[in-house]
């Protein structure tokens, strides 16, 4: 409840807020630690393309510097004559005349059979592989918004267990109030006693000498770090000079 505890500025970057549509602090560490996961997939799937396209590029240069054909011709003649008129003539033109043979040979063969015949992967298939990573990451960044159900699903079904961890909450909180409080006294007690340095004085000299140099020189609060606005209040020792914002004073 706000009205019960009103949270500082340094725990609201501690809580998570079921409302708010920004990621917030501790679900940004563990969103992170999400994403980290999803680094060793990306190297691999790009470890896979980049070997792809590297088999193709060989692939391709082999099939195209690699090509040869080959063309053969021959020719083949032969033709018996046998002169005369006698019997003898005749029966050897008769029998020897069957050996004449003409033929012409022509062959044109190549090694494009043995050769590789690369494809290469398309655009769509490229996207279709990268797409279950993305979609992956894209779980990644939005599963922050389901988890934040979780404690009022538990809440519903256990009702007294949701007052006890609220308890301890707010009794937590007190705790480390008490203890952050004695902490800024030390820390603030340590700087009172140091000598500020010269961009300390420089700038209060800066800011006393010229009074409208104040909206560009602001100082900010002494335990939080805020930046100066109008609400924050100096104290009231004249040998101090610190400034408090209103939370913290």
């Amino acid at each position: 409840k706000q009205t019960l505890l009103p949270l500082l500025r340094e725990e609201t970057s501690s809580f998570i807020f079921p409302c708010h549509p920004a990621v917030q602090r501790p679900e940004l560490q563990h969103m992170v630690m999400e994403l980290l996961r999803c680094i060793p997939l990306l190297l691999f799937l790009l470890f896979v393309c980049g070997l792809d396209h590297f088999i193709f590029s060989i692939l391709s240069i082999i099939q195209h510097h690699s090509f040869v054909q080959y063309s053969y011709q021959t020719s083949h003649h032969l033709s018996v004559n046998v002169m005369g008129t006698s019997l003898m003539a005749q029966l050897l033109r008769s029998t020897i005349g069957a050996l004449n043979t003409s033929f012409d040979t022509e062959v044109e063969t190549s090694n494009l059979a043995c050769l590789p015949q690369p494809s290469r992967m398309t655009r769509q298939q490229y996207l279709d592989t990268c797409l279950p990573l993305g979609a992956l990451a894209l779980l990644c960044l939005v599963q922050v918004y389901p988890f934040r159900l979780r404690r009022a699903i538990a809440a519903f079904y256990f009702p007294k267990r949701e007052k006890t961890r609220v308890l301890f909450l707010y009794n937590k909180l007190l705790r480390q109030r008490k203890n952050f409080l004695q902490l800024q006294r030390g820390r603030i007690a340590r700087q009172a006693r140091q000598p500020p340095g010269l961009g300390t004085s420089l700038l209060q000299w800066c800011r006393r000498r010229w009074p409208c140099l104040r909206r560009f020189l602001r100082r900010s609060c002494t335990v939080c770090g805020t930046p100066e606005t109008p609400r924050h209040r100096p104290c009231p020792d004249p040998d101090c000079g610190a400034l408090y914002c209103e939370p913290c004073w």
